[in-house]
């Protein structure tokens, strides 16, 4: 009889604890992983971070698997612009993007000669030193790293190859209601709006991104243990994110 009331009192335990994480990752915060470099300098590929989900409020994609339960959002908060927010992809509705809001709905965005355009002005960027990526044999890609200033008075860094990449010429378009412009700030490396992924319905954003908990270079295979704390970026843990 004992036996079985502990075994009753350990499937409690571990049912409420089951909950309180579905609840704590549906209504606060989620962890996401970076799989790609679209948004360095800013986010490096294996970087772990919290994605806060009541920031803009909820929809069905605050839920686990996107339930259906209703439409549009509730208790709604719009994105500042500048915020790195993490969304579903519009084109499948399951995919995680992350990316910077450049556009609000009403705001006309265009790029000319690598040059980004909100509401016909152009947008100030300042250089600073270059940035340099390694792949796993050591060899390095040269960028030219700039910060940007953002209307509202955000600054963020980004990186371009050139001002004449495929991606740095795009014709003026008009950011329709309920939706918003992203981009990466990897620039000349982003699937963003400039490209497949279009502009992002407000019911689509999943959450902002605030903050790094952990960051590892994985370039050594899963059964080589020992290579995994010096893989480690200490000096990335518990960054907040801007």
């Amino acid at each position: 009889m004992e036996k079985e009331d502990g075994i009753k009192e350990t499937l409690k335990t571990v049912f409420y604890a089951i909950l309180i994480a579905v609840l704590i990752r549906t209504f606060l915060f989620e962890p996401f992983k970076i799989p790609s470099g679209s948004m360095y300098p800013t986010l490096y590929v294996g970087d772990y971070l919290f994605v806060s989900k009541y920031t803009y409020g909820y929809s069905k994609h605050s839920l686990p698997f996107s339930m259906p339960l209703f439409e549009g959002r509730i208790w709604e908060d719009a994105p500042q612009r500048g915020d790195v927010v993490v969304f579903k992809f519009p084109q499948d509705n399951k995919t995680d993007f992350i990316k910077r809001v450049i556009g609000l709905p009403g705001d006309k965005i265009k790029m000319e000669d690598g040059r980004l355009y909100i509401n016909g002005k152009m947008v100030e960027r300042e250089e600073i030193e270059n940035f340099v990526l390694r792949d796993d044999f050591g060899n390095g890609e040269r960028f030219h790293q700039y910060i940007e200033t953002l209307p509202n008075g955000k600054k963020h860094k980004i990186l371009e190859l050139s001002d004449y990449e495929k991606n740095d010429n795009v014709p003026e378009v008009v950011v329709p209601q309920d939706s918003y412009f992203v981009m990466g700030d990897n620039r000349d490396r982003s699937d963003d709006s400039r490209v497949s992924v279009g502009f992002v319905p407000a019911e689509n954003l999943v959450g902002k991104a605030r903050f790094l908990f952990f960051s590892h270079n994985s370039d050594d295979a899963w059964y080589q243990p020992w290579y995994w704390p010096r893989k480690i970026r200490w000096s990335r843990l518990f960054n907040k994110i801007n």
